[in-house]
């Protein structure tokens, strides 16, 4: 549980991440190594990690988290990382693997949700406990108000294979999901995948790439509760992946951040692309049918310069737009209006292109069934100057 083959320091998030992989080998091969690796990643190494730290005086009492790290040296690093909510799949895995310590995975994950739930309700990256700590949830940044996309994506996927679609999962990922664009970044659609870093207290990406890792990480709740964005993922790294095997993609065009694959965003979008089925709605269903094939240019700049993306194609069902609906514009006639209907989750500002002709979208209306977007109905305008 090393973060490199030359450190000594062992962290807990690791062997949280370490135990379904060496389970999933022992499942493959029938190889025993691999069962009592993962045996002793849980029953001894993060048992001891969760239960140790209070009696070491580490922390001043037992929380049901996991401390951070452990040298070599019995050098602890005390703070509790909301990511650790991932031990919820290891564990669980465990009790499958390893029934004979069933009663000992069991409370260490009840603990654990029940120390984390408040960091990941709260969108918190670590807790800071007394004595070297100020009793305290923590986010990044010099202000604390931003947070590790991978850190929550991890939180909230332990959170849902033990628990489905909680109240806690619900808000954590309707929350972050929702903070799309913003003036600074422009060209950020949540929908592909998140950002590296995201201010939750401005509710806006604070930075310019997307960490890539996180398409993969969300992919189960997004194929069961977030059907478009899901699909729309696929599409935009299906497209572009020789630029999603990096960690980071530029928002604006893909390119790296750094000229640095990364097996854990390899592994991860594999996952997704191996197991995507494409979404079957009703309203998919009417959409193959009797949509029209446009093509989207996702904006990319603002300001006195607009710029767009690479396109990509969509289909819509259109409609003239209502007279009763608009409010025309000087130099505009009814005719310059669409009415679309569909499932990809276009921006406002983003451009779509129909029989040669450009048109801006204005607005963007969504329509839930049963808490999920079933479709969206875009209001757009024809682009007279370009």
């Amino acid at each position: 549980f090393k973060s490199a083959e030359g450190s000594t320091t062992f962290y807990s998030v690791d062997a949280c991440r370490t135990i379904p992989a060496l389970l999933k080998a022992y499942e493959l091969t029938s190889n025993a190594a691999y069962l009592n690796s993962a045996k002793l990643a849980g029953a001894t190494f993060l048992y001891n990690m969760q239960h140790k730290p209070s009696p070491l005086g580490v922390h001043d009492r037992y929380y049901g988290g996991f401390a951070r790290a452990v040298t070599l040296s019995d050098e602890w690093q005390g703070q509790m990382d909301v990511e650790c909510l991932y031990a919820l799949i290891a564990l669980k895995t465990l009790c499958e693997s390893d029934p004979s310590n069933k009663d000992k995975y069991e409370p260490m994950m009840l603990d654990a949700i029940g120390f984390y739930r408040e960091g990941l309700e709260g969108f918190y990256v670590y807790y800071d406990p007394p004595p070297s700590g100020d009793n305290q949830w923590h986010r990044t940044g010099l202000d604390d108000s931003t947070v590790f996309d991978d850190s929550l994506a991890y939180a909230l996927i332990g959170v849902y294979d033990n628990g489905g679609w909680s109240p806690t999962v619900q808000k954590a990922y309707a929350f972050l999901n929702a903070i799309s664009a913003s003036t600074q970044y422009p060209a950020y659609n949540p929908a592909v995948c998140w950002a590296g870093y995201i201010n939750v207290a401005a509710r806006a990406p604070a930075c310019d790439y997307y960490d890539n890792v996180t398409s993969g990480i969300l992919s189960q709740i997004r194929r069961d509760h977030d059907k478009s964005a899901y699909e729309f993922s696929v599409k935009i790294i299906s497209e572009h992946a020789g630029e999603f095997m990096f960690w980071g993609a530029k928002h604006a065009d893909y390119s790296f951040v750094e000229n640095k694959q990364a097996m854990a965003t390899v592994c991860w979008i594999a996952q997704l692309l191996l197991s995507y089925e494409a979404p079957v709605t009703r309203f998919t269903q009417i959409l193959n049918s009797k949509g029209e094939n446009l093509t989207l240019h996702p904006i990319k700049e603002a300001g006195e310069r607009t710029a767009y993306g690479e396109p990509v194609d969509v289909k819509a069902i259109v409609l003239p737009a209502k007279t009763e609906e608009l409010l025309l514009e000087p130099g505009y006639v009814t005719g310059d209006y669409l009415s679309l209907h569909v499932f990809a989750p276009l921006r406002r500002r983003d451009k779509v292109r129909r029989n040669g002709e450009d048109y801006e979208i204005l607005s963007v209306q969504e329509f839930t069934f049963k808490g999920e977007t079933a479709f969206r109905k875009v209001a757009c305008r024809r682009l007279i100057t370009q």
